[in-house]
């Protein structure tokens, strides 16, 4: 599935050819913390069915609890996170669903990291829902 998307500010652009039967929702704490989310929403995309436009991201790189480093790349403009790839010669990147375009047609299909999940997000169906934001 073609998909393009973009960072809150529009300094970085991409496009990218993915695989919607690949998107999966993280509950690891890193996700939690980085989005300060419950979860973060993925897909991969392989280098090759990737390209970026428009600014240069800023990289972070993350030691994850299995030891492997990570790149995680967002924005420096406006802190927007696009995706996280391998530190040295990256084969896929993995997308974060959130800047892509077409997200509401990119339904996961498996949660992992789980044992970390918050009890909460595992069960939002039950709660009030409003078109717009509500006063607080």
């Amino acid at each position: 599935m073609k998909v393009d998307g973009e960072c809150l500010c529009g300094n970085i652009a991409y496009t990218a050819d993915v695989d919607p039967d690949k998107v999966r929702i993280c509950h690891c704490t890193d996700c939690q913390t980085q989005t300060g989310s419950a979860y973060r929403t993925n897909v991969p995309v392989p280098r090759e069915a990737f390209t970026m436009s428009g600014g240069q991201p800023k990289i972070y790189i993350k030691t994850a609890e299995s030891g492997s480093r990570r790149a995680q790349a967002f924005c420096p403009e406006c802190g927007t996170s696009i995706y996280s790839a391998a530190v040295t010669d990256p084969q896929s990147y993995m997308l974060r669903v959130g800047t892509i375009r077409q997200r509401a047609d990119l339904r996961p299909k498996v949660q992992q990291w789980c044992r970390s999940s918050l009890d909460w997000a595992m069960d939002l169906g039950s709660l009030p829902q409003f078109p717009k934001q509500q006063p607080t």
